[in-house]
């Protein structure tokens, strides 16, 4: 038997009504038990069309036999049979049954993605989660639902945006600033070369991977005043993590071993993220984009290159403990990616 966590929401009709008859629905199925399920909770619409009326949320705990995409079939067609018709993204709807753990299982795939991909940053979902499940790991970051809660309640809020270099990482920070009154870009560091990201021929790469370090724990100092600064959201179009994919990459063994010393003791001295966005672009199109702005010639890196580079800031981003991590397709239209981070800031309040 599988332990999962099932996310329920509702803002349309009788909502009350709505939940109450899904959890009695899944109740009764032959092959789930229902062993928790949270308190409704009122929690105000993220994202979607402008004049949605108010959720009511909540959480189960299941026991179940079924296989993932079995129970993710039961919980859609318990959301067809109360009215669910999937017509606009993020709009109001009768009912949600979400599949948010099955267990400690990783799955990415068309139609079913485990975990859930945004559940770790929305406070609508850790909420009554908490309140059933709190024990419970989410599988990629390695935090409980409590510990995820705990993030949310208590950390600075800061949003970094990591990705290659050609990503559109700045043009997305500065969007979102755009977007959000309260928010401030927190100032660059100096741009990298684009041939300077992969291999540097001209051994230089000790000392540029150490002023980068270095200037971006300037930066994110936790001793800075800007934190303090009530009903601010902090942005930057670095992360401090991306440095130690950049630095495997570009280092010898011996180098990598203290560049990675040396990172471990600005880490413990600078302010987290709250949630990183991680723009994930394929090599080809890094590529084009990073000619399109100059960068040719016989040094500038090649698909491969760029290959080394995407892999390297994805795995980084997916090592347990780093905290929330947004995942978007950078090659997504720029509306599309504005919309999912602002969501993401919206359900963090």
């Amino acid at each position: 038997m599988a332990t999962c966590l099932i996310g329920l929401g509702s803002n349309l009709g009788d909502r009350r009504r709505a939940l109450d008859q899904a959890i009695e629905r899944l109740a009764r199925q032959p092959a789930i038990r229902l062993a928790a399920r949270s308190r409704w909770q009122e929690t105000a619409p993220v994202g979607g069309p402008p004049g949605q009326g108010p959720f009511l949320n909540g959480a189960a705990v299941l026991e179940t036999s079924l296989e993932p995409e079995a129970l993710w079939a039961v919980l859609v067609g318990i959301e067809a049979d109360l009215g669910r018709r999937r017509a606009e993204r993020w709009g109001p709807r009768p009912l949600d049954l979400d599949l948010l753990l099955y267990g400690d299982l990783v799955l990415e795939g068309p139609a079913l993605t485990i975990p859930h991909p945004r559940m770790a940053w929305r406070r609508f979902v850790l909420e009554p989660a908490a309140e059933v499940a709190a024990w419970m790991v989410h599988p990629t970051t390695g935090w409980s639902i409590a510990r995820l809660l705990e993030h949310l309640n208590t950390a600075v809020p800061y949003l970094a945006i990591a990705g290659p270099s050609g990503a559109g990482k700045t043009a997305l920070a500065d969007q979102v600033a755009q977007r959000t009154s309260a928010a401030r870009i927190i100032e660059r560091v100096a741009s990298r070369r684009p041939e300077a990201s992969c291999a540097d021929p001209s051994g230089n790469a000790w000392a540029r991977e150490l002023e980068f370090l270095h200037e971006r724990a300037r930066l994110l100092s936790a001793q800075s005043p800007r934190w303090s600064q009530r009903g601010r959201l902090w942005v930057s179009d670095f992360w401090l993590n991306q440095g130690l994919a950049y630095a495997g990459l570009r280092l010898a063994p011996g180098q990598f071993d203290e560049y990675r010393r040396r990172w471990e003791d600005a880490r413990r001295t600078v302010i987290a993220p709250k949630l990183t966005v991680v723009l994930d672009v394929s090599a080809d199109r890094l590529a084009e984009r990073i000619e399109r702005q100059g960068g040719r010639g016989e040094d500038r890196p090649t698909g491969d290159a760029w290959e080394q580079v995407r892999r390297a800031i994805l795995a980084e981003a997916g090592r347990p403990g780093q905290g929330p991590v947004l995942r978007l397709g950078g090659e997504a239209p720029a509306p599309m990616l504005l919309e999912e981070v602002l969501g993401a800031v919206e359900a963090m309040q």
